[in-house]
């Protein structure tokens, strides 16, 4: 991690202090899959149910990076790049059901939009809060913290589209605060594999 935490980019995180922040996060995240999958698919949100696949993909992968804490360099890296894939794939499914409810047109239920993600907000921020000590480390470390910082971000443009949908009557805040969370999905899987790339590189030349 940088100096200001007190590790280097190398660190893996194994440490029992964070595994135990990272099985706090899995919870959290693994309870707000459930809640705002509901929430997205009866108030016909996409914004909502794009930050709701985020959950679970999050609780998915943090149980992954939980796993391969301790081992090589190589399986941790080969971890990391199969979660900057999954991003990518999920980037990729959201800017498609984005596409698919502007061809649909439908206006979802403001209200639970921003119910369900300032609870979602809430959620994010706590994740946050307990990751901010390892926000750098490898690449399987780093995705942890990238993907925590992508839900809080996520959630407060959901409220924003809340508004936007409130105020409007349209669907179109909904579908474009969905598809910036595509872009940002997008981005940080190109940087994950990108840094994954590299540390498999060096655990080549290492063997």
């Amino acid at each position: 991690m940088s100096a200001g935490c007190g590790h280097d980019t190398d660190f893996s995180g194994a440490t029992a202090a964070y595994r135990r922040r990272l099985w706090l996060v899995i919870a959290i995240n693994a309870g707000m899959f459930g809640v705002e999958g509901v929430a997205g698919l009866l108030s016909g949100s996409r914004a909502l149910q794009a930050d709701a696949l985020d959950f679970f993909a999050d609780a998915v992968t943090y149980g992954m990076s939980l796993a391969v804490i301790g081992m090589s360099l190589r399986v941790r890296a080969t971890a990391a790049m199969a979660k900057g894939i999954s991003l990518l794939l999920m980037g990729l499914w959201v800017l498609a059901s984005t596409a698919w409810g502007v061809v649909a047109q439908a206006t979802p239920a403001a209200e639970t939009m921003g119910a369900i993600g300032f609870l979602a907000l809430l959620a994010n921020l706590a994740s946050v809060a307990v990751l901010m000590s390892y926000r750098d480390g490898d690449a399987n470390v780093r995705s942890v913290w990238l993907c925590s910082r992508n839900d809080a971000i996520g959630n407060i443009a959901v409220m924003i589209a809340a508004l936007g949908v409130w105020g409007t009557a349209t669907g179109w805040p909904d579908l474009i605060v969905a598809g910036i969370m595509a872009g940002l999905f997008l981005w940080s899987a190109v940087g994950i594999i990108r840094q994954a790339r590299g540390e498999l590189a060096r655990a080549a030349v290492a063997t």
